[in-house]
């Protein structure tokens, strides 16, 4: 009997829990029975895991959908998220939050998976990229830092927040142009994990400088943990006071990373319907608005056919520069 009674209790306990979450967790995180959700392809702390989170958050905080949820399935430089989603044909419940470096990074590894399988829903926001040294470092602006790189390029490492031909990459190189290093000179060293990995390294030297999008390290940046030399904006960032442009600075050179959503292959116009109206709702919240000034974001919200065409010149676009660097 005190078997079976154990037994009763357990069932009981694991019914109400099931009751209190809502749904059973498989072992990777993901609901069993899910909602909507969008799939983060990197680890958590990074640029497009925070974009991930303050959607779904914006999107229950004004009521257009209160169950959507975040997870992550990181790897490859997002491209094991992108053939998920590619694998994933006429589900309308799921949705990857992309960009750039997912972009870049199909084309370096090859993959299987292309952008141009993918639904496009909506470019969200763009950023600014940075240059970003820890609190010690021994330049204090950006002319000592390159004075230092041209001085020895293969001394100095630089960190970044994608793999190869992601946003980061691409902007160390661009950097290195500019100023006249070759870009075969810089030491790029990738942290598939975007922010969350690159900000240990930094902060531990493990790398010299980072050429990054700035958005997730502001708690660090105004903790004065990390400074940064210069942005990559035509004009200064409202939420870096003081900090110039590389422009600016002499510096002939503008860079800027942009996010957006996918969805599978093959869904129902109702499903990529209600996803464009919910994003758009979100767009027009006040909420959205503060967010955008909170992470130094600009908004770059274009939808549909407008944000399909927009991807096809950027795969494109990063196709050719990623043969230009001899990465493919």
């Amino acid at each position: 009997m005190r078997g079976r009674s154990h037994a009763l209790r357990g069932a009981l306990l694991a019914l109400s829990l099931f009751l209190v979450t809502g749904c059973q967790m498989l072992p990777d995180g993901e609901p069993a029975d899910p909602g909507l959700r969008i799939m983060v392809p990197n680890t958590p702390g990074g640029g497009y895991d925070t974009t991930a989170r303050t959607v779904a958050r914006v999107l229950q905080e004004t009521g257009v959908d209160s169950g959507v949820q975040v997870f992550n399935l990181p790897g490859a430089g997002g491209t094991v998220g992108l053939q998920r989603v590619v694998n994933e044909r006429g589900n309308g419940r799921l949705v990857l939050q992309m960009g750039l470096g997912v972009i870049g990074a199909s084309h370096v590894a090859h993959t299987k998976a292309s952008i141009s399988e993918t639904t496009p829903l909506a470019r969200l926001v763009e950023e600014a990229g940075a240059v970003v040294v820890r609190r010690d470092a021994p330049y204090r602006s950006i002319d000592d830092l390159i004075a230092a790189w041209k001085g020895n390029p293969a001394r100095l490492k630089v960190g970044g927040g994608s793999s190869l031909g992601g946003p980061d990459h691409l902007l160390a190189v661009e950097l290195a142009k500019a100023v006249g290093i070759g870009p075969h000179r810089v030491g790029y060293v990738a942290y598939d994990g975007g922010g969350g990995d690159l900000l240990p390294a930094l902060l531990d030297g493990e790398v010299d400088f980072a050429t990054t999008g700035f958005g997730e390290f502001l708690d660090q940046i105004d903790a004065s943990q990390l400074r940064v030399l210069a942005v990559t904006s035509p004009r200064p960032i409202d939420a870096l006071p003081g900090v110039p442009t590389l422009k600016a600075s002499g510096i002939d050179l503008v860079f800027s990373n942009w996010r957006g959503v996918v969805a599978p292959p093959g869904i129902r116009d109702a499903d990529r319907k209600r996803w464009i109206d919910a994003l758009t709702a979100m767009h027009r919240s006040r909420q959205w608005k503060a967010e955008l000034r909170r992470h130094g974001w600009t908004d770059a919200f274009t939808t549909g056919d407008a944000f399909a065409a927009y991807l096809s010149e950027q795969d494109t676009s990063v196709a050719r520069l990623v043969r230009d660097l001899g990465l493919d």
